[in-house]
């Protein structure tokens, strides 16, 4: 195998692939990246595999003599990030190598490095879906569901279920829920390619695997559509060439529609930067065992007063404008908490729905979106 291929692209897409590369492999073949070249279309892929979550992207190069095989993925991605512009030679001598086993050249302008490699026929296979209709998700619906859901997963092991998103695909709407037990984040986009028939489908991904393939669509310039394949217990996401595979999470996922309340003793409306800017000050004193911050209701002054103490630091106190129905009630949130689902709310303005002080909190965005963030308070202590 011979190619010629430009340094940014192979950091690039080295740097999307080696993410699916185990810190601690099971089998050495793991620790490597597998790089074929294929003479005829002139593509380049590189894939990693840790059993669980596969990365493969591809690219355009000057393919000389077709081949693949597997480069050690950590060396390989520090050399040439580190590497100047410019095209670089990657030249596989297998077929004569070395007694020390030194067979795979890179050569860059001004240079020359030498790496062991292995056998391609060592590298695991991705796993296929085979007959299977693939469902068609536009990527603008895609980026848009796991951004304003993937912040709410779970990261305890424990509950494995919760440390995915739930996504549901229905005909022409796709549903990203997730929650971590404390906070739930429910978001509706439409999907310009409905399904073909009226069937129903629902996974829970892991949010290891949708962080990546976010990445990854961050990182693709195609409005291209993206297939989705789903079989038992194993997710592939595929566009133009690149493909994200990953197991499922077993499990039930909890009935969240359950628990979002349906009627409300109180309202506010509230700009959102505003009161993410006052948040962030107020948080800065917030003691830091427990990040508690504490919003009072003033109904006939139509304001928040946005409060925190922090032994042995200080304590601060802020008060914006709000738009307030119901009566004046004292309420407390972990700041994280609260923040985290704000900064993800895509509005100017947001509406605030609550009943009573340790009752479930609804946020959602004054127009736009369909998303509902639902957030627990916490018990004020005197």
């Amino acid at each position: 195998m011979k190619l010629i291929c430009s340094q940014s692209d192979l950091s690039t897409n080295l740097a999307l692939v080696s993410r699916a590369v185990p810190s601690r492999p099971t089998h050495p073949i793991l620790a490597n990246v597998l790089l074929q070249a294929d003479v005829k279309t002139n593509q380049v892929s590189l894939t990693a595999f840790d059993l669980s979550l596969g990365i493969r992207t591809s690219f355009t190069a000057e393919v000389i003599e077709g081949g693949a095989v597997a480069l050690p993925a950590k060396i390989l991605v520090d050399i040439t990030s580190r590497l100047p512009e410019g095209d670089i030679t990657l030249d596989d001598q297998s077929g004569d190598s070395t007694a020390e086993g030194i067979n795979f050249i890179l050569k860059p302008k001004n240079g020359k490095y030498e790496l062991r490699s292995m056998g391609a026929e060592e590298f695991p296979e991705l796993p296929l879906i085979e007959n299977s209709n693939p469902i068609q998700i536009t990527t603008a619906a895609l980026v848009e569901g796991l951004k304003g859901s993937l912040f709410a997963t779970s990261s305890d092991e424990t509950k494995q279920v919760l440390t995915g998103v739930h996504l549901t695909v229905k005909q022409d709407v796709l549903e990203f829920a997730a929650t971590d037990g404390h906070r739930l984040a429910v978001l509706e986009t439409i999907n310009e390619r409905p399904l073909e028939n009226d069937e129903q489908l629902e996974v829970t991904v892991p949010a290891r695997a949708l962080r990546e393939l976010q990445r990854m669509l961050n990182h693709s310039a195609s409005e291209e559509a993206v297939s989705l394949y789903l079989d038992e217990g194993q997710i592939v996401f595929a566009w133009q060439n690149q493909r994200l595979t990953s197991r499922t999470l077993e499990g039930q996922y909890p009935s969240y529609r359950q628990l979002i309340p349906r009627q409300f003793e109180r309202q506010l409306v509230l700009e959102r930067k505003q009161f993410i800017s006052t948040l962030e000050r107020i948080a800065i004193l917030a003691d830091q065992k427990n990040n508690i911050v504490k919003i009072s209701m003033n109904t006939g002054d139509q304001e928040i007063t946005l409060s925190c103490e922090a032994q042995d630091v200080g304590n601060a106190t802020e008060s914006m404008p709000a738009q307030i129905s119901g009566d004046d009630i004292d309420i407390a949130f972990n700041v994280k908490y609260l923040l985290e689902g704000l900064k993800e709310l895509p509005s100017t303005e947001i509406q605030m729905h609550l009943n009573q002080n340790l009752t479930p909190v609804i946020f959602t965005p004054l127009g736009g979106l369909k998303m509902t963030y639902l957030a627990m308070p916490v018990q004020l202590r005197n």
